[in-house]
């Protein structure tokens, strides 16, 4: 198994670098950033500087959009950070967030994510492309490939995701959920004509190691983020086609403020209950972790990406390094 960790860029980029460097010497191999550039810092400003204190971490969004983002602009931007990283770039993308409703518009549709990754992709790798009518491409990219990581839970999304991307990333850490979600990518997968496989596996989650109660009390706040989503599947699919234990925990929902978007102690999740975030994250002492880090690989997770934004950073990668990532390297997916 892989190990990543994503950051919000809430901090000083001096704090956010030495982060990173923190994190590649604990044995982790990608390093993400949200991308929600009226929120938090710019990230690609970032990842420049993360991509010249590091050697062999892989770094990306998690996630950025094609609204906020123009494609061409993502496509030349990564390129030039292969350049800088010696080609460690990855791409995470999703239809948007926190980053389109700031700013009091809707996500994208997913067609609009679907062309975009292609046009990202093909642009970044040096091939043309016709995008809007007009035909492009980078004359000096082409050296290296891209990675595309798509976020979604909806079955258009893994659909989608399944014909075209090289990953997806499944904000939850509840082994289950993660093998339902994981049955869908594969099925589009085999309908798309790809390998069993093809696809890369990310659970993207808050960790902290510690008392649980503490551990709770610093993660809380992801359930409530992830709601934003579920609503969204609400709304659009019938309640039988969804996992009770996936849209359950959300009838008591009142709202959300996205001023307090993944912060610790924040308002929005006054209605998540300790169920939900024992499911949702990955929480207790180490042997805890490694237990639910088997788990995660037997429902067919490649990557755990460790949301490092619950306070005592610097602990929580030493310790993940030290207790836990020696114990659960080795895991492979089986699923």
């Amino acid at each position: 198994m892989d190990f990543g960790f994503t950051l919000k860029p809430e901090h000083r980029y001096d704090h956010e670098v030495e982060l990173a460097r923190r994190a590649e010497a604990n044995g982790f191999s990608y390093g993400w950033l949200f991308d929600s550039h009226v929120l938090w810092r710019e990230p690609y400003v970032l990842l420049t500087l993360m991509a010249q204190a590091t050697e062999r971490m892989r770094l990306g969004t998690c996630v950025t959009n094609p609204a906020t983002r123009e494609p061409s602009v993502t496509a030349s931007t990564l390129a030039v950070l292969d350049e800088i990283s010696g080609g460690r770039m990855d791409l995470g993308i999703g239809r948007g967030d926190s980053a389109r409703r700031v700013l009091g518009k809707p996500p994208t549709s997913m067609a609009t994510l679907e062309e975009a990754i292609v046009v990202i992709r093909d642009l970044v790798e040096g091939r043309a492309v016709t995008y809007e009518g007009t035909e492009l491409q980078l004359q000096w990219s082409g050296r290296w490939n891209l990675p595309v990581w798509v976020a979604g839970y909806g079955p258009m999304a893994l659909a989608m995701t399944g014909r075209v991307a090289d990953g997806v990333i499944l904000q939850l850490a509840d082994p289950d959920l993660i093998r339902w979600l994981v049955g869908q990518v594969r099925a589009a997968e085999a309908a798309a004509g790809r390998p069993a496989g093809s696809v890369k596996v990310q659970a993207a989650a808050p960790a902290h190691v510690g008392p649980r109660e503490i551990g709770r009390d610093r993660t809380r706040w992801f359930p409530a983020l992830v709601s934003n989503h579920i609503v969204d599947l609400v709304n659009k699919y019938p309640r039988e086609q969804l996992p009770e234990s996936l849209t359950g925990y959300i009838s008591d929902r009142t709202g959300y403020d996205y001023h307090h978007h993944a912060e610790v102690g924040s308002s929005n999740a006054a209605f998540v209950g300790d169920e939900v975030t024992d499911r949702f994250c990955v929480l207790g002492e180490p042997a805890e972790h490694v237990e639910k880090l088997h788990a995660l690989a037997a429902a067919g997770v490649d990557q755990f990406n460790l949301y490092l934004m619950n306070g005592d950073e610097e602990e929580q990668l030493d310790r993940y390094g030290r207790e836990i990532v020696p114990l659960a390297a080795d895991l492979a997916a089986s699923a």
